[in-house]
């Protein structure tokens, strides 16, 4: 199916069929059902950055993964309804909160990998990609909001909250801030924090303070909600706009729903909503209306019952990369294109460093692992990380260093990969490649790394 850049996923149902996931395409009107009674009125449709791929929990609380360029659709687990399902920047992983883990999912080798954090929720990704945010207790039993790398060993707490649960948290698209709400369902308030400093404003929000389904515009300046009142008896919701800063609230149209997920346009021109609602039953329609202009909102979509609404995502800026190549070490991978060339095996730049090499051993790959990790010198410090991977469908593992590592190791870590095949290096007869790099890199570049011949 061509032309996803602008289109908007909608979970829907008739009388005569169970909720399934449905897209609109805005070029030309046409609709079209994506899934075959695969979805529940539960089911919200998640974009991947690229729009490649769909994610939702349907039926039995299965996650599907629906890839748009072959039409096939993959059951990669089974989890809690309105878990968050969060993709990484590179529409590679998907993230989400299973049995006390945060869970990473790779949709190319259909493997995962977990971090354990008892009672973590809203599980998502930085757009740096090399971090996820998500909610849990600290040792008070306050929920706080952390930072993790992808391997769970550099978490940090970023606010210092007294005041109850945190529920709908999202991070901005630019990274730089998160929202909430709290304390429940009956009273529920936005609050922005600034991730830097923990800072946190709550917005003014509607007359009833009911506000729910905040969501992010895509430069991140401005948060759109659902805001719920009582008039003529009966409950509307206002689509209402505010500043991150609070301050500058707007109302742009009103749904005759007591509440209603909303979505950006990738421009951040429009927000879809929905509306339609009769007595107890669920919305109706898709309403579209314009911030940029005064024109009335537009009516798009009618069906017997609607749940959930997603527009496309923004397109994805493609960051500044380069391709290194070693043909002696049979391996490429993109770095970060601002850094320069030390050696023929080392690159240095802003933040970040790499430095490959490999390694003679018949030995298998944990026991590979164990030796450089706990090497006499402590390079990682006194108590290093393993955590076994995967890379090109070999067996690999990554270090993290322990918070003891000596400074000048610059938060060295490495990934260990099993060549397919040994590769010779002066006479030498290879098994395994060794890659060094910086812990916020480590992951980036171990992403893009293909053996090569």
């Amino acid at each position: 199916m061509n032309r996803m850049e602008n289109a908007i996923l909608f979970t829907a149902a008739s009388r005569n069929s169970g909720f399934d996931i449905w897209l609109y395409r805005l070029a030309d009107g046409r609709i079209f059902r994506l899934t075959d009674n695969l979805g529940e009125a539960h089911s919200i449709p998640y974009w991947s950055p690229d729009n490649h791929f769909v994610s939702f929990i349907g039926r039995n609380g299965i996650v599907y993964v629906l890839d748009f360029m072959n039409g096939g659709v993959a059951r990669i687990d089974q989890i809690e309804p309105y878990t968050l399902l969060s993709w990484s920047p590179d529409s590679r992983y998907l993230s989400y909160v299973k049995d006390g883990r945060i869970v990473i999912y790779d949709i190319r080798l259909h493997a995962s990998n977990s971090i354990v954090q008892e009672g973590a929720a809203d599980a998502q990704w930085f757009p740096s990609g090399e971090a996820l945010l998500y909610a849990a207790p600290d040792e008070a039993g306050n929920v706080q909001l952390f930072r993790s790398n992808l391997a769970g060993t550099d978490r940090i707490q970023l606010t210092q909250n007294t005041e109850g649960p945190l529920h709908n948290v999202r991070i901005s698209p630019d990274g730089r801030f998160a929202l909430y709400t709290s304390p429940g369902a009956s009273i529920s308030l936005i609050t922005v924090v600034i991730l830097a400093t923990g800072e946190n404003r709550q917005l003014e929000g509607g007359p009833q303070a009911k506000n729910y389904f905040p969501a992010w515009s895509p430069d991140s300046s401005l948060i759109a909600y659902s805001a719920t009142d009582f008039v003529q008896n009966q409950y509307v919701s206002y689509i209402q706009t505010d500043s991150r800063n609070g301050g500058q609230q707007q109302t742009w149209a009103v749904s005759s729903c007591f509440a209603t997920p909303v979505s950006w346009s990738p421009d951040g021109s429009r927000i879809a909503y929905l509306s339609g609602c009769r007595e107890q039953e669920p919305a109706s329609q898709i309403w579209i209306v314009n911030t940029a202009t005064s024109a009335p909102p537009v009516k798009i979509v009618d069906a017997e019952r609607i749940t959930a609404l997603a527009w496309s995502s923004r397109k994805p800026v493609n960051p500044a990369y380069s391709l290194y190549r070693n043909t002696t070490y049979k391996v490429s991978f993109f770095y970060p294109m601002n850094w320069v060339q030390v050696t023929d095996e080392r690159y240095e730049g802003p933040g970040g460093f790499f430095q490959i090499s490999a390694i003679m051993s018949g030995a298998d790959i944990h026991e590979v692992c164990k030796s450089e990790a706990f090497h006499v010198l402590s390079p990682y410090g006194s108590n290093p990380t393993i955590i076994p991977a995967a890379i090109q469908s070999q067996a690999a593992c990554y270090i993290f260093p322990s918070a003891d590592q000596p400074p000048e190791m610059r938060t060295q870590s490495a990934l260990i990969v099993k060549y397919p095949e040994p590769v010779v290096i002066q006479g030498g007869s290879y098994t395994y490649f060794i890659l060094w790099a910086d812990r916020n890199h480590i992951i980036q570049l171990s992403r893009s790394l293909k053996f090569i011949r």
